[in-house]
């Protein structure tokens, strides 16, 4: 047993021991996101508990459960990743109608949120079994928390998740300009080498303000917040601030004033299906904005998939 976690796990099992943890169920548990003493207790005692542990990564998993001094064999670890959730699934439901407790972790965070999981809780929940979630830590709301853009005074209301956004220019551009036309604090995730060029197509949000999250957590977490425009130049001023797992919140902000916002959003759907004349004449026809404005626009986004793709 980890000595660092022998008094937790004694902890888990009084805080959560007496509670009551039904059979047939999937228990999907949020696992730390990078700092190990941000587990739960409950999550800690059902851990323990549970028959066996389906996972995104078995060698992970069994590191993480070590590390706690949770006991499981080998054979106790069900493997059930973003490319064999479906199957896998099959395999979780028939042990838990055989009576078995089960848990679900993802390598980081919450299951489900841009993480393996939501098939397999749909799968279970079909079968007309139990999904028993158990709360605790996401990159997703770990930000939120610090960046001082929901619920306080001239902040909004909530926020939408988004995620991550396509890996090829032309979608991530096309993606970019929608969020401009969102006023919401968005929330999205990035991994560290594509962080650059995510950075680039933001840039033109301008002075949108962005909150950047890195590391969240760890040791070197990294927590910074600036325009849009400046946030490339930030990430290339320290070669380490494009490493390690990256959360970024768009601030709201009022859709534009100038008039364009609609224009822009059929150009850039016009854009990923026309030449760059045709898809400004026809912007341009069918909201009735400048053609010459459309057109330096066009130009602008061209500009940035080009430096992206760089």
């Amino acid at each position: 047993m980890s000595a660092s976690f022998t008094s937790a796990l004694q902890a888990a099992q009084a805080a959560a021991g007496t509670q009551h943890y039904p059979a047939s169920t999937l228990y999907v548990v949020a696992t730390p996101i990078g700092n190990l003493a941000d587990i739960t207790l409950r999550a800690l005692h059902v851990l323990e508990l549970v028959d066996a542990v389906a996972c995104e990564d078995t060698r992970h998993t069994h590191s993480m459960l070590r590390a706690y001094g949770v006991g499981k064999s080998g054979g106790q670890l069900i493997a059930v990743h973003q490319h064999n959730e479906a199957e896998a699934a099959e395999q979780v439901i028939h042990r838990l109608q055989q009576g078995q407790r089960i848990a679900y972790v993802s390598d980081a965070g919450t299951p489900g949120v841009s993480d393996p999981g939501a098939r397999l809780a749909a799968a279970v929940a079909r079968a007309g079994l139990r999904v028993s979630p158990l709360p605790g830590a996401s990159s997703v709301t770990t930000l939120v928390s610090a960046a001082g853009a929901v619920g306080g005074e001239g902040a909004s209301s909530g926020f939408a998740f988004i995620g991550f956004l396509p890996t090829k220019a032309q979608e991530r551009q096309q993606a970019v300009a929608q969020l401009a036309q969102d006023p919401r604090t968005l929330v999205l995730l990035e991994a560290p080498h594509r962080i650059a060029d995510l950075a680039q197509a933001l840039a033109v949000l301008q002075d949108r303000p962005i909150t950047l999250g890195r590391e969240l957590t760890k040791q070197f977490e990294d927590i910074a917040t600036m325009p849009a425009a400046d946030v490339p130049a930030w990430l290339a001023a320290d070669p380490h601030r494009s490493k390690g797992e990256f959360a970024l919140l768009l601030h709201p902000q009022a859709v534009q004033s100038d008039g364009l916002g609609e224009a822009h959003r059929v150009l850039a759907l016009l854009l990923a299906e026309l030449p760059t004349k045709t898809a400004v004449k026809l912007a341009a026809d069918i909201t009735g904005a400048p053609r010459n404005a459309l057109y330096d626009t066009a130009l602008g986004w061209k500009r940035d998939a080009e430096q992206g793709d760089d």
